[in-house]
């Protein structure tokens, strides 16, 4: 990928609340992208529980949708809750169903993560489980800037804008890094 392209992100969420903490770190990412960058979100909301006799028949439309936007995306920004230690279910239903096969598009894919919680902890967990599901995927995941965003409810305003200035400059850095990553990152073939 040469440094004129234009990056292409990919943002999910793995929360549906509609007033979720991590939705609105998906938006403040998109608002703090470095230029050359170009960013799109998925909702993962109309994706149907997993279910293998399904797959087996053939990709339901929406599925196949999500799969082709992966494919076509220079990389991924997956944003997710910490539920019981680990990604939302959401998020990891939706990771289920593209990464079968034929063609899982997460293959040789760069990949950046956020996570927010009301907690000290900001999600950590959360992100280790999302790391391990990487190596499966052989998706790339951005080593650092980590983004974990603690205490959320005192970062983000009534109207769900990350209000932070730390936060939006760590999101910041992290895009720019994620774009950095993705030029420089050689698929094979």
């Amino acid at each position: 990928m040469s440094e004129t392209k234009t990056v292409t992100v990919l943002g999910m969420s793995g929360s549906l609340r509609k007033a979720s903490f991590n939705t609105a770190a998906l938006r403040a990412a998109g608002e703090l992208l470095p230029e050359g960058m170009r960013f799109e979100t998925v909702d993962l909301r109309p994706i149907p529980p997993y279910d293998d006799d399904v797959r087996l028949q053939g990709y339901p439309p929406v599925v196949q949708q999500f799969r082709d936007r992966i494919k076509a995306a220079d990389a991924i920004l997956f944003v997710s809750p910490e539920y019981n230690y680990s990604i939302s279910g959401v998020l990891k239903n939706a990771i289920d169903w593209a990464s079968r096969p034929p063609d899982q598009p997460f293959n040789w894919k760069p990949c950046a993560m956020i996570s927010a919680s009301g907690s000290l902890l900001g999600g950590v967990r959360a992100q280790y489980h999302l790391r391990h599901m990487c190596v499966s995927l052989n998706c790339f995941p951005l080593n650092n800037p980590q983004v974990y965003i603690t205490e959320a409810p005192k970062k983000f305003d009534a109207e769900g804008r990350l209000t932070d200035q730390p936060t939006r400059e760590f999101i910041r850095q992290l895009m720019a890094e994620l774009k950095r990553f993705a030029l420089s990152f050689r698929p094979p073939g």
